[in-house]
């Protein structure tokens, strides 16, 4: 068998392994060695040692805790509920006011953390219960928690987008940037749906019942600037530090945790348990991504020796595809794997095997990072995987299954429409990049 079909045969029998539900990070290295050694002999060892101590080396990936630190002490501030509560009020008026809430502040909170799963869990928390109590549809209530929920897979600063720059040999401060507006718009057209569809029809969010609106706007406005002003000035002055180029990834995440870290205590929501606790979150994300990076790292490389990459490459470039038909390939793959599985083995394993591809079509690889992140948005929302189902699930059982999924449903194909957008016109994504680096 040669070397090329043999990298053919490891992909195989990783997604056939993935699959099953043998443990990703484990699986990558014992086919990389196995394969590696079939392949080209003891020189797979000296491989893998030298790609573990690359990864343990790349600076960008320390911002990976620093970032899912100050996640989780945003999360424990309990800022997100006070900013809920206060919109809720605010538009107490209007049609659909708790669907405008539920995505302004999941959108807030995708900004400070990035973390969907906690996202998903709050949003439930706050919002279910208040919808139920205000009639609203179960089915538009779940699809706007859980849409505004994966807004952190994209809004910076993105997990997926620290760990997908150094896949891209990207600086992440570009993908950052170029994120920005792809989040926002989308945010936007989950909003512009909800209101839409409560204007057509009014019972699918009624405005607040006249007992359960606020007789003091004061304490109103007052709640939505404890809420809303300090979550925002921390994540701008993060952000901002490393898209205007005063502080590299990793340092603006060193800050934001700092600042998260003051801001919990600032609203006497530390304690020693839940410091340890974040500790300990922090500990087992950070584990969990950077042991897996490593892995799949490795696993490419393997893979790459084993010419396997340009092999595909040359029987695309023979099929004679145009740059867009190339494209819609790769977010068709994209698209169906996302469905089973999670971000971090496609980001990790699929994207590096495409690169080569893309370098020879001239595909800028910004606008394919946010063609990739959008797209894996709709893993959360597709199933049979559909994690922010089970997550939201979890926190309101009295919600059908069936009716989450329904909901959710609609807010993906709302997702392929923001997608479509951005491939037909990629400055959607450029623009702000260019803009801020010339």
């Amino acid at each position: 068998m040669t070397s090329e079909m043999i990298g053919l045969t490891m992909i195989a029998v990783m997604l056939l392994a993935i699959f099953v539900g043998f443990p990703i990070s484990f699986t990558l290295i014992f086919l990389g060695l196995a394969f590696g050694y079939w392949g080209f002999g003891d020189l797979v060892f000296f491989l893998m040692t030298l790609q573990f101590n690359n990864v343990m080396l790349e600076q960008t990936l320390a911002a990976v805790p620093l970032f899912v630190f100050m996640g989780i002490m945003m999360e424990q501030a309990g800022l997100m509920e006070r900013l809920f509560r206060a919109v809720q009020l605010m538009l107490a008026s209007t049609r659909g006011a708790l669907y405008i809430a539920v995505l302004f502040v999941s959108t807030i909170f995708a900004a400070a953390t990035g973390i969907v799963g906690a996202s998903v869990t709050i949003l439930g928390i706050m919002a279910a219960k208040t919808m139920n109590r205000s009639g609203y549809d179960v089915r538009l209530a779940a699809g706007t928690i859980t849409a505004g929920g994966t807004l952190g897979i994209l809004i910076p600063p993105s997990i997926m987008l620290v760990v997908m720059g150094p896949v891209l040999e990207v600086p992440v401060t570009d993908l950052f940037a170029a994120a920005i507006v792809p989040g926002i718009m989308l945010a936007f057209m989950y909003t512009a749906y909800a209101l839409i569809r409560c204007q057509i029809d009014p019972s699918l969010g009624p405005a607040l019942p006249e007992d359960e609106r606020p007789n003091n706007w004061r304490v109103v406005f007052r709640e939505f600037f404890l809420g809303l002003v300090p979550p925002a000035l921390l994540v701008a002055f993060a952000l901002g530090s490393i898209l205007f180029g005063w502080a590299t990834p990793t340092e603006g995440a060193g800050c934001g945790a700092f600042g998260a870290l003051l801001l919990t205590l600032g609203y006497r929501k530390m304690t020693l348990g839940k410091f340890q606790e974040a500790l300990i979150k922090t500990l087992e994300i950070s584990v969990l991504i950077l042991f897996l990076v490593a892995a799949s790292n490795f696993f490419g490389a393997v893979f790459s020796r084993l010419g396997t990459p340009t092999l595909l490459t040359e029987m695309l470039l023979d099929m004679d595809l145009t740059q867009m038909q190339v494209l819609l390939l790769i977010m068709a793959l994209i698209f169906v794997l996302g469905w089973p599985l999670e971000w971090v083995p496609i980001v990790l394993i699929i994207v590096p095997i495409l690169i080569p591809l893309l370098d020879k079509m001239n595909i800028n690889l910004t606008w394919f990072g946010i063609l990739v992140a959008v797209n894996l948005q709709t893993a959360w929302l597709s199933p049979p995987v559909a994690l922010s189902a089970y997550f939201l699930k979890g926190v309101v059982p009295e919600w059908d299954l069936k009716d989450i999924y329904i909901g959710m449903m609609q807010f993906m194909v709302i997702q392929l429409i923001g997608l479509i957008a951005i491939i037909i016109f990629p400055q959607i994504a450029l623009w702000l990049p260019k803009y801020i680096y010339g």
